[in-house]
């Protein structure tokens, strides 16, 4: 094979072009093990990519495909098997591969708040819902508190402006941290996540500790950037694969990857001192010996056992991979 078209075949996979969706819904599934049968039988005939939470409670995804046509069918193959004509999907595209593989998970939970008696069957869709508009309108103009319900390491790319954080490592620690902060029962409280699904259950409990005045975001930070990017919301939006995060555009981070060490989004440039591949880490093992100076935690640990040996530089696995 010649050298031209072997970066003819290079050229073109950098082009490649992914189909993502993200969509959930809340509403009772008496067999969840027939569900994931049918949605891998679906994602093998359609060559689609992925990963999807199922439960007796519903199901949560975010999936992808290499061709619109692709992902169009596997969203009806969704519609026609859960019955849900209006299901709501946040679309975007990618020049990065999100998955490398489909998998379903069954779950208790399809997100975990740790309370299985919260969940929004009835209240979806109606339960005190802002639209990116309305959302504007409250953000700028009424008094308001408004809670960033994610996890800590995602808040640390981008919030809304004048967000409080929790800093919580998972979304069980959410009530406790609610019931902590003492806000006065009457306040207007806004809270938001990702795409939305934490926040159907998360206002139920700020609803059950005895808030009336809360909304959420409808469809999250995703469906807001895609109407108001670089308005209210500063920074990227974390996501759970290999993009790691989207910009205001909707577009794959170009800032942040996945540290090698502790799996979180860094931005940090190193140049590994063992086998002298370039990576990127998080802040917080930048500051950490031997992680400080590696792209690895194999690299780490044989630095730190012999320095003075070096290693063959390293490849990224995850883009030699077939799709």
């Amino acid at each position: 094979m010649s050298r031209d078209h072997d970066n003819t075949q290079s050229d073109s996979a950098e082009k490649a072009v992914y189909f993502i969706s993200t969509f959930y819904k809340f509403q009772k599934d008496a067999d969840p093990e027939k569900t994931k049968a049918y949605l891998e039988e679906l994602a093998q005939k359609l060559d689609v990519r992925g990963l999807i939470i199922i439960g007796t409670e519903g199901f949560n995804a975010t999936v992808c495909a290499k061709t619109p046509e692709s992902m169009e069918d596997y969203k009806q193959g969704i519609r026609d098997y859960f019955k849900v004509p209006d299901l709501f999907f946040k679309d975007s595209v990618s020049d990065v591969r999100p998955f490398r593989r489909f998998r379903v998970k069954i779950r208790k939970e399809i997100v975990t708040l740790g309370d299985t008696s919260l969940v929004p069957y009835d209240m979806e869709g109606k339960n005190h819902h802002l639209s990116p508009t309305e959302w504007n309108q409250v953000m700028k103009n009424e008094d308001h508190v408004i809670i960033d319900t994610r996890n800590w390491y995602e808040t640390k790319i981008g919030t809304f402006k004048g967000s409080l954080n929790p800093m919580t490592d998972k979304f069980t620690e959410f009530p406790e941290y609610l019931e902590s902060k003492n806000i006065p029962k009457d306040k207007k409280i806004l809270i938001f996540c990702t795409g939305g699904i934490r926040c159907e259950k998360g206002i139920l409990e700020v609803q059950k500790q005895g808030y009336e005045n809360v909304y959420q975001l409808y469809g999250g930070i995703l469906n807001y950037l895609k109407e108001y990017p670089n308005d209210q919301f500063e920074g990227e939006c974390f996501v759970f694969d290999h993009r790691v995060a989207v910009d205001q555009e909707l577009q794959p981070s170009t800032q942040y990857k996945l540290c090698p060490h502790c799996g979180q989004p860094g931005k940090t440039e190193i140049d590994c001192k063992r086998c002298d591949t370039h990576a990127l880490i998080c802040e917080d093992c930048s500051e950490i010996p031997f992680k400080q100076d590696t792209c690895s935690k194999n690299c780490a640990h044989h630095y730190e056992l012999h320095p003075e040996r070096k290693a063959e530089r390293q490849e990224l696995p995850f883009e030699s991979e077939e799709w």
